[in-house]
């Protein structure tokens, strides 16, 4: 068994890289990629938990990517050699996260519910604030009954209280990723919001602009979709990956090994994929 797709408190998941890895090992998985929202910040410390607890390391990242009218992430998989330029257009993402933060309270406020930045931070437990640390809020505050309304109401898309991201063109986004010793996936393609008509010619646009593969199998889509994108991908000759975009307690019904239709992600979706060295 094995997972890759995961945050840590880097970004917006609630285990530290440490405990991500001590829980992947807990939980019997062979290899785990950390694939935190627009940062690398917590692969060293992940790679080290690895390396101890026996566990095949694969340092990752998730970056947003320019894209209309659904989400587009790329996963960048294996960058065991990461550039200054990865950081540099990384952390320039980081301050526009937080630009986001202070722009999605301005609204919450303007819209009558009551809240100070301290208050949203502390939800995050010391991690990157991001939107379900609002959700959170919006739980507490009893102006929703739980996150999924957070977001289905107030957070999501189109929503009152949704700003834009920072995110990187396609073609960057890319070459950083390649640069790093890394393979670029397409993230849970199906948050493209593109019909099935569409989207296998976006995605073979995509193969020959470089893309290495597809995250075909993710929690948020129905296995027959996934089904379909595995032989869409192999059909391409692309590489295929499954992952739980586990974060921790703000999703707990994301489990560690864990894809769509609660299918168990076995060794083979590893194949192509760059691991970290354990020496």
């Amino acid at each position: 068994m094995i997972d890759l797709h995961s945050h840590s408190t880097k970004s917006d998941g609630t285990l530290t890289p440490t405990a991500l890895i001590e829980e992947a090992k807990a939980r019997g998985l062979h290899a785990l990629a950390l694939t935190d929202h627009d940062s690398v910040d917590g692969l060293d410390e992940a790679q080290e938990a690895a390396r101890h607890q026996g566990v095949v390391f694969i340092p990752g990242v998730e970056i947003e990517i320019a894209f209309e009218p659904g989400e587009c992430h790329l996963l960048g998989l294996g960058l065991t050699g990461r550039t200054d330029e990865l950081r540099d257009a990384l952390a320039s993402l980081a301050e526009g996260r937080k630009a986001r933060n202070r722009s999605i309270l301005e609204l919450m406020l303007e819209s009558g519910v009551e809240a100070s930045y301290a208050e949203v931070e502390a939800f995050s437990g010391g991690g990157v604030v991001g939107r379900p640390h609002f959700a959170s809020l919006l739980v507490s505050r009893k102006v929703v009954k739980n996150k999924e309304q957070a977001f289905s109401r107030y957070l999501g898309k189109g929503r009152p209280f949704f700003v834009p991201k920072l995110s990187l063109e396609f073609d960057l986004a890319l070459r950083l990723i390649k640069e790093s010793g890394g393979v670029a996936i397409l993230a849970h393609p199906m948050s493209l919001y593109l019909s099935w008509g569409k989207l296998p010619d976006l995605i073979k646009e995509w193969k020959d602009a470089g893309l290495d593969g597809l995250e075909a199998w993710h929690p948020t889509a129905k296995a027959r979709a996934c089904e379909r994108l595995e032989s869409l991908g192999r059909s391409l000759g692309m590489l295929v990956t499954a992952g739980s975009d586990f974060h921790g307690g703000t999703r707990p019904d994301r489990k560690l090994g864990i894809t769509a239709g609660g299918r168990v992600i076995d060794d083979r979706y590893m194949d192509g994929i760059p691991t970290a060295s354990t020496s």
